[in-house]
């Protein structure tokens, strides 16, 4: 199985890149617990793949802000408030946007929906401090910072 499929949603017409993305998972056997349901932590993981497949499609990657410019973005705070279960062999849409941001500090948020009934799963947020390689913080670069604003502006 190919995983992540990452697809384009909720474009401006004057966004240079959508603004949202959505990434399909297809909930494996070893991600569910012994009732079955997907364990809570999980939720997480899929948060950082769409919020990874968010970056690719804004442009650029969380690897090129780490080796390029000495950027990191480390999780200060992350949260999820679980609607309904997730079982094995559900098609999972990960819903990714960012919510504000500001030169030091940036702000994720998320949507677990069932594919097919668009049903909602989870919903929830990550707090990310722009760090450098030693994890002391610095002002997210212009580059990014530009991009970021344009898509929290165009959602």
């Amino acid at each position: 199985m190919d995983r992540p499929v990452s697809e384009q949603t909720t474009e401006s017409p004057s966004a240079k890149h959508p603004t949202v993305n959505e990434t399909r998972i297809r909930v494996r056997y070893a991600e569910t617990d012994q009732m079955g349901v997907v364990y809570h932590a999980n939720h997480f993981i899929w948060f950082e793949v769409g919020r990874v497949e968010l970056l690719r499609q804004l442009g650029f990657s969380y690897k090129e802000m780490e080796l390029k410019d000495d950027c990191f973005i480390a999780v200060v705070d992350a949260r999820c408030r679980y609607k309904a279960p997730v079982l094995y062999d559900d098609e999972v849409l990960v819903r990714t946007h960012l919510k504000n941001m500001g030169e030091k500090l940036i702000h994720f948020g998320y949507e677990l929906v069932r594919a097919g009934t668009g049903e909602l799963l989870a919903e929830g947020e990550t707090t990310h401090i722009v760090a450098d390689r030693q994890m002391k913080p610095r002002v997210l670069p212009e580059k990014y910072m530009k991009v970021f604003r344009e898509a929290i502006a165009n959602r």
